[in-house]
C-alpha cells in the first residue's frame, strides 16, 4: 500500500471498528499516552507517519550526513563505546584507590567527580569549604593532590573526562602539568572536560563568574587546546543537567544545542575555525525512563546539531558536523524506596543510550539515592554495560532501530519542537540572554512542576514510590565520608604551601591577574601557575578580584 493518503483512510477505518470499541472498555488509561513533553501518541505508526523527506535526507547511512543513524560508519561492530563510570570522593588517594579497581574491572575510560569546593573554585581550607570537602566528588586543591588522583595511571593510555565547569581551565592545567610529569605530550592526552558554563546558570549553579569573562575563559581553552590538545574535547556541552533540574525530552535537546550555538557563536568571533574547533566538541545527555522515546531523543538532536553547523555556520568538514555524546543513565529518576528496582532502571535507560549511538557511557549504581556507592554496586552498574556490550546482539547491526515508524515519527517530533525552541531563543537575542532574563529557567520550572502534579495523581506511574509499596528495612551498607577526611585535605594543604617556591607563586598569580586585566590567552598563565604549585583557591581568587562573581536573578 504506497498511497500514504489511501493507507491513512484505512487506518483512521480500522480505529474507527477495531479499535475504539475496544478502548472504551479502558475509560481510566484514556489520558496516559503522551510523550515526556506532552504530545499525544498514536495507538499504531505506519508508513504514513515516516519522515516526508525520504530515506536519502532524514536518515542517510551511518557515518554521512545528517548522522541520524550514527556518526561512525561501523558504530559496534568495528568499536564499543567507552565504559566511563563517573567516580570521586574524599581524598585523592582514595579515588585513586577506586579508579585502579575499575580499570582492573574493564573499565575503559575514567570520569571524575569533584567535590563542591573544587567546583566553584574554594579550597579545603576556606571557611566556604567547611563541611563539603571530599563529600560529593574528590577534593583537589593542587597539583599535588592531581599527582596522587592519577599516580599509576598511564595518561597517554586512559581517556579521562573531568565533570568541571567553572574551574575546568584549572583542572585542565593541572591534568597536562599531570601528564608532563609522566613524561606524556600534551598532544597525546585524551578525554573531556565539562567546561559547559551555560548550563551552570541555568540548571545546576556551580557558577563563579558573569557570564562574559566564564565566555571568556570558555574561548581561550578553545584557542589553546586547538594547538596544544588536538586529540582532548574541550567542552562537553551538557543537557544531562537540563534534564535532572526538570526538563522533558525536547526542552533537553533544545536548550543543549543551544548552549552550543553560543559557544559556537563566541569561538567565531574569536577568530577560531568551526571547521577545526567543531571536531573538538561533544555533548553530554541524560537517558531517561522513557525506552523509546529517548532512542528517538538521542537521533534527533544527532541531525539537528549537523543542519545547525552546516546551514547555519557554514561547516564543510562532516567531522566538524557530527554530535558525539556521552550519555549518564538518569540519576532523577534513581528511587530511595526499593532501591534494587534502580538496576532494572539503569538497564533499559543504557539500553536506549546503546541503541541511539552513544559514543561513551556511565551506568549509575542503584544505591546513589542513598548516597555514594559502594564497590559492589559500582560493579553491577559496570555489569550492566558489559552485559549490553557482549550478550544481547544489539551491537552486532548499526541502529537496528532505524525505520521503526513510531522511532521515526518521534524522532521528527522531537527536531521540529527542539528547532521552535531555538527559534524562540534567536528571537530573545541568544541564548545568553535568554538566561539572563530568566527564560530557560521559567520553561524548565514549569515542566518540573507539571510531571510532579502527575507523580502524585498517580498519572505517571513510580514502582515503589506512588504505586506498588511494599515494606522495606533502610538499606545499611551505605557508603559515607569520615569527616576527618577535611582535617587531613587541610593538613596537607598546609604543608604544601610551607614546602612551595611562594615568590614563584606569588609571581605567577601577579602575571595571571595583569592577564586577566588584559586580553590575552589566560591558559598558558594558569598552567604557569599551577605548575608553581598555586592552590585552585587562589588561582580562583585572582580571576574574582578581576571579574567579580555573578549573582543569580531571581525568577518570577
Amino acid at each position: 500500500m504506497n498511497n500514504p493518503e489511501r493507507l491513512r483512510k484505512v487506518k483512521e477505518e480500522w480505529k474507527e471498528k477495531k479499535v475504539l470499541p475496544l478502548l472504551r472498555k479502558f475509560p481510566e488509561r484514556k489520558n496516559q499516552f503522551k510523550t515526556s513533553f506532552d504530545s499525544d501518541i498514536d495507538i499504531l505508526y505506519t508508513p504514513e507517519d515516516l519522515p516526508p523527506d525520504g530515506y536519502d535526507k532524514a536518515l542517510g547511512f551511518p557515518g554521512q550526513y545528517p548522522f541520524t543513524r550514527g556518526v561512525q560508519p561501523t558504530m559496534y561492530r568495528g568499536r564499543l563505546w567507552t565504559m566511563r563510570q563517573y567516580a570521586g570522593f574524599g581524598t585523592a588517594e582514595e579515588s585513586n584507590e577506586r579508579y585502579r579497581y575499575l580499570l582492573s574491572q574493564g573499565q575503559t575510560g575514567l570520569s571524575v567527580a569533584f567535590d563542591l569546593p573544587t567546583q566553584i573554585g574554594y579550597d579545603s581550607d576556606d571557611p566556604m569549604a567547611e563541611g563539603e570537602v571530599g563529600k560529593v566528588g574528590v577534593a583537589i586543591d593542587s597539583l599535588e593532590d592531581m599527582e596522587i588522583l592519577f599516580e599509576g595511571i598511564p595518561l597517554d593510555k586512559v581517556s579521562t573526562s573531568m565533570t568541571i565547569n567553572s574551574t575546568a581551565a584549572i583542572l585542565l592545567a593541572m591534568y597536562i602539568a599531570v601528564g608532563e610529569k609522566q613524561g606524556v605530550d600534551p598532544s597525546k592526552l585524551t578525554g573531556t572536560i565539562q567546561n559547559d558554563i551555560l548550563k551552570e546558570y541555568i540548571a545546576r549553579g556551580t557558577y563563579i563568574f558573569p557570564p562574559d569573562a566564564s565566555m571568556r575563559l570558555i574561548t581561550d581553552i578553545f584557542e589553546y587546546c586547538s594547538k596544544k590538545l588536538p586529540e582532548f574535547n574541550t567542552i562537553s556541552i551538557s543537557g544531562y543537567h537540563i534534564r535532572e533540574a526538570g526538563a522533558d525530552a525536547v526542552q533537553e535537546v533544545a536548550f543543549t544545542l543551544a548552549d552550543g550555538i553560543a559557544y559556537v557563536e563566541s569561538a567565531i568571533k574569536a577568530g577560531l575555525d568551526p571547521n577545526i574547533f567543531g571536531k573538538r566538541l561533544s555533548f553530554f545527555f541524560n537517558s531517561h525512563n522513557n525506552f523509546l522515546e529517548e532512542i528517538a531523543k538521542f537521533r534527533a538532536a544527532r541531525r539537528l546539531w549537523a543542519k545547525i553547523m552546516k546551514d547555519r555556520f557554514g561547516v564543510t568538514d562532516e567531522k566538524a558536523m557530527m554530535l558525539r555524546f556521552h550519555t549518564q543513565t538518569g540519576g532523577s529518576t534513581l528511587t530511595a524506596q526499593q532501591p534494587m528496582n534502580n538496576i532494572i532502571r539503569v538497564a533499559f535507560q543504557a539500553m536506549a543510550a546503546v541503541l541511539g549511538g552513544t559514543q561513551s557511557l556511565h551506568t549509575n549504581s542503584y544505591d546513589e539515592a542513598l548516597g555514594l556507592p559502594t564497590q559492589d554496586s559500582v560493579t553491577i552498574a559496570l555489569r550492566t554495560q558489559q552485559i549490553i556490550a557482549c550478550e544481547t546482539g544489539v551491537t552486532d547491526t548499526v541502529d537496528p532501530v532505524g525505520g521503526s515508524y513510531y522511532v521515526e515519527n518521534l524522532t521528527d517530533r522531537i527536531e521540529k519542537l527542539a528547532s521552535d525552541y531555538l527559534q524562540k531563543i534567536d528571537d530573545l537575542g541568544g541564548m545568553v540572554k535568554a538566561v539572563q532574563e530568566g527564560y530557560i529557567q521559567k520553561e524548565i520550572l514549569k515542566t518540573a512542576y507539571n510531571y510532579q502534579l502527575k507523580i502524585e495523581r498517580e498519572e505517571q506511574v513510580i514502582v515503589g514510590v506512588n504505586q506498588y509499596l511494599s515494606d522495606e528495612n533502610p538499606k545499611k551498607d551505605i557508603l559515607k565520608i569520615d569527616p576527618i577526611i577535611e582535617e587531613k585535605q587541610i593538613n596537607k594543604l598546609g604543608t604544601l604551601k610551607r614546602r612551595r617556591n611562594s615568590q614563584a607563586v606569588e609571581e605567577a598569580l601577579k602575571e595571571l591577574k595583569k592577564a586577566a586585566l588584559g586580553s590575552e590567552n589566560l591558559f598558558p598563565f594558569i598552567l604557569n601557575a599551577v605548575k608553581c604549585y598555586a592552590t585552585l583557591g587562589e588561582i580562583s581568587n585572582t580571576l574574582r578580584d578581576v571579574f567579580g562573581e555573578y549573582t543569580e536573578a531571581v525568577i518570577l
